[in-house]
C-alpha cells in the first residue's frame, strides 16, 4: 500500500523558542522538517526542556537551507549547509549561523527530540 503524506500537514509540531519541527510518520517511520530562526541554539531553546548536557539524538539531515554550526562534545566542529547530508552522531550543540532561517529535513533523530524529560 502507498503511504503518502505532506508537510503542509503534520502529524504534529513541536515549538521551541525561535524553532518548529513537524513531523510526519510514513511506512512506520518519522520524518522531521525543522525550521530555526536566527538565533535559536539548542542548548538554549531545547536543553531546558530535555534536561541533557548535550543532544542526545542522533540525526541523518539534509539541509535545505540556511547553516547550522555543530560542535561535538569532543571539540569538533562542523558547519552544514544547503544541499549537504549530514550524518551527526549524539552528543553534540547546535545553532543556526547568519541572518538565514534553517529548514532541514531528518529522516533519523526525531521521533523523540525535543520531549521532556
Amino acid at each position: 500500500m502507498v503511504e503518502r503524506k505532506n508537510f503542509a500537514s503534520p502529524d504534529e509540531v513541536r515549538e521551541f523558542p525561535q524553532g518548529r519541527l513537524e513531523l510526519v510518520t510514513v511506512g512506520g517511520v518519522t520524518v522531521g522538517r525543522f525550521i530555526g530562526q536566527p538565533g535559536w541554539r539548542w542548548s538554549t531553546s531545547v536543553k531546558p526542556t530535555v534536561q541533557t548536557s548535550s543532544c542526545q539524538a542522533a540525526h541523518f539531515q539534509y539541509v535545505v537551507s540556511g547553516v547550522l554550526k555543530v560542535v561535538m562534545d569532543d571539540g569538533q566542529e562542523v558547519e552544514c549547509k544547503a544541499g549537504d547530508i549530514v550524518s551527526l552522531p549524539p552528543g553534540h550543540d547546535a545553532w543556526v549561523v547568519g541572518s538565514e532561517s534553517l529548514v532541514l529535513v531528518d529522516f533519523q533523530g526525531m521521533r523523540n527530540y525535543g520531549k521532556p524529560v
